[in-house]
């Protein structure tokens, strides 16, 4: 079972939430949080695996609670939840120890997905988020040449990756064995010259692969 707090200052959107996530057989909404601080003394105390936290929060903000929680050593997975489209909130975020960055209109089940695999060790962005994360020279109009090398197989698992899907969830939506998509990751990272599925999820967000 996946133990998560919601920490947002809207009444009704973290009453949304908690509805939902309840409807999910592997996860148990433990606490809510009005506020940072609350969601730092929540964390404290409760230990949730993971946290929805909002950025726009009072007494203590989203980053504050971020930093607070990093300084704290906390193992809790942190997935920002967001409706404030500002670029600029997620570099910050990011490097203040969240693992996920989500905006609010995301589609339920994929904040689902993202919990789960947040949970599983993963770091996942919203399209857009990773967009502004990845901002900076332009990629040349040609396209990079590694885009070209990869199956159409190997293109598949890419887009998977990026959605944040499992080995196993990816060997069950291609029908394969998990060990063949392991051979199909090893084989994505090796050819994109990035070092991990996150770094792969990204490239595949930034060359529209996703």
């Amino acid at each position: 079972m996946i133990r998560v707090v919601i920490a947002d200052d809207h009444p009704v959107v973290r009453q949304g939430l908690r509805t939902f996530l309840a409807l999910q057989d592997d996860l148990d909404v433990v606490g809510e949080a009005g506020d940072g601080a609350e969601a730092v003394s929540l964390v404290g105390s409760l230990a949730p695996d993971v946290l929805l936290l909002d950025l726009k929060m009072p007494v203590l903000d989203g980053l504050g609670a971020l930093r607070e929680l990093a300084g704290r050593g906390a193992p809790t997975r942190v997935i920002v939840l967001t409706s404030v489209s500002d670029r600029g909130d997620v570099a910050p975020a990011m490097r203040s120890g969240a693992a996920g960055f989500l905006y609010k209109d995301v589609d339920p089940d994929a904040l689902v997905r993202a919990v789960r695999a947040v949970h599983g060790g993963q770091v996942l962005l919203a399209p857009e988020a990773a967009d502004a994360m990845l901002s900076g020279p332009a990629v040349p109009s040609s396209g990079p040449p590694s885009i070209a090398v990869l199956t159409d197989r190997e293109r598949e698992v890419l887009a998977l990756i990026a959605s944040g899907r499992s080995n196993r969830e990816i060997a069950r939506e291609l029908v394969v064995a998990e060990k063949t998509v392991k051979t199909h990751v090893s084989n994505v990272l090796m050819k994109l010259g990035v070092q991990d599925r996150t770094q792969a999820a990204l490239y595949a967000v930034r060359h529209g692969l996703a």
